[in-house]
């Protein structure tokens, strides 16, 4: 099925004409006064897996509404479309969506590899902008999406949606206080035992119907399209995204939060595909062990040759000198620490138990986009800000880079540059397909 398509002018005024007057137009400076009864209108930039889960969070709010969707794979805009009350706009070509001055902000759920892009155009459009983790696919990216939130005074809400959970933040709050001691060790894993096809071979081919390859493709190199990339096994190539940054970002993220760390001061990762025959370019098996400077480290893995579970509980795992916290979909869980060699063996501290059934993924994105909505209108800093974003998206980064050079590497986090390894920083950034660049 193909889509009837406008052109730029013509979409921009199919928007015009379906709002009632200037009162509804965007602000393009932050200063914009919103009325209790005002509703935010959305574009929607992507809305295939993840972007269809991120649709139906926000169709959850009363105070918004989904002027115009795009996606470059014709069947997830009619797929998309039948979810609204209300018939949007429809396109392939996101700057259209940035052009309409009716659309107060966007929300962008592509591949990793178009976050930076769209996000930077978005926020110069004066658009705030609800962004899927990871934030970018390079360190320089990243930094620059932090810039242009900062320079045109936008509201910018990163999808790490653990940031908007209740659970969390009773962990964090339990943790910060010190009810477990001084956390040495957080573990998190990403398991699924994809031996042996994986994601499976494909030849280069022609693209489906409705698939607009080169948009697809965007800042990445011209290349044949091939089965195996996209929809959505995009996750398995290096050149538009990586578990570890995928999975890995989400519980870094949370590391960082409930141990207070802004950045590692050390990473290093190894793994390779040791069992997994397919198409992939990303290991089926690899750890990243991350140093902080106040005495932590953080483990993640990524085990996609065994599925067995890698923690006595939980999502997530911290250490600390007088409990173990493990904290997961169900609740969160402290199991007391008791002495060990040559330490008396009483328990350490009484165990703790917090049932709370919040942590599943649907409810805390309802949440998170209930936080970007309510931020876009007070102009506060939303709870996964661009920055918070951007530190726990460099984790998965520069894990990936270690990987890639084969070596423990030294991180300069106020510089963001590694202080031992000059090939490691080349890899820092790459060179975007025009006219496609984060600038």
């Amino acid at each position: 099925m193909t889509l009837p398509r406008m052109n730029r002018r013509d979409f921009a005024k199919a928007g015009a004409a379906g709002t009632a007057g200037a009162a509804v137009f965007s602000a393009l400076s932050a200063g914009r006064a919103w009325g209790a009864n005002d509703r935010i209108r959305l574009g929607f930039i992507g809305v295939g897996n993840r972007g269809g889960q991120v649709l139906d969070a926000f169709l959850r709010h009363q105070d918004m509404e989904v002027a115009a969707i795009c996606d470059v794979f014709e069947p997830y805009l009619d797929r998309a479309q039948e979810k609204l009350p209300a018939k949007a706009d429809t396109t392939v070509d996101f700057r259209e969506i940035l052009d309409r001055k009716d659309i107060d902000a966007v929300v962008i759920c592509t591949p990793d590899h178009w976050h930076a892009v769209q996000t930077i155009w978005a926020c110069r459009a004066g658009k705030d902008v609800y962004v899927e983790k990871p934030l970018s696919i390079t360190v320089v990216e990243g930094r620059k999406m932090v810039q242009a939130a900062r320079r045109y005074q936008r509201v910018v809400q990163v999808g790490t949606h653990r940031r908007s959970s209740k659970l969390y933040a009773q962990a964090a709050e339990l943790i910060g206080s010190g009810k477990i001691g001084k956390v040495t060790v957080s573990r998190a894993y990403r398991l699924s035992n994809m031996y042996p096809k994986g994601i499976g071979k494909a030849p280069p081919g022609d693209p489906p119907e409705g698939l607009h390859w080169d948009l697809w493709l965007g800042p990445r190199p011209e290349r044949p399209f091939q089965a195996t990339i996209t929809p959505y096994k995009f996750r398995w190539w290096d050149l538009y995204s990586s578990q570890m940054a995928n999975w890995g970002v989400h519980y870094l993220d949370a590391i960082r939060w409930l141990t207070g760390e802004l950045a590692p001061a050390s990473v290093c990762a190894m793994g390779g595909r040791f069992a997994v025959e397919d198409d992939r370019t990303i290991p089926d098996t690899a750890e990243a062990v991350f140093q902080f400077a106040s005495g932590r480290l953080a483990i993640f893995g990524q085990y996609e040759a065994s599925g067995n579970p890698a923690l006595a509980q939980g999502e997530l795992e911290l250490r600390g000198t007088l409990g173990t916290a493990y904290i997961g979909s169900r609740g969160l869980h402290v199991i007391p620490e008791r002495g060990g060699q040559f330490q008396d063996a009483a328990p350490r501290m009484e165990p703790i138990h917090v049932e709370i059934r919040e942590g599943e993924n649907d409810v805390m994105t309802v949440a998170h986009a209930r936080n970007f909505l309510d931020c876009v209108k007070s102009r506060e800093m939303p709870n996964a800000d661009v920055e918070i974003g951007h530190r726990s998206t460099t984790c998965s980064l520069i894990a990936n880079i270690s990987l890639a050079v084969g070596a423990r590497l030294e991180w300069d986090a106020e510089q963001e540059r590694f202080t031992n390894h000059e090939a490691a920083n080349a890899l820092l950034d790459y060179e975007h397909r025009k006219p496609w660049t984060p600038d």
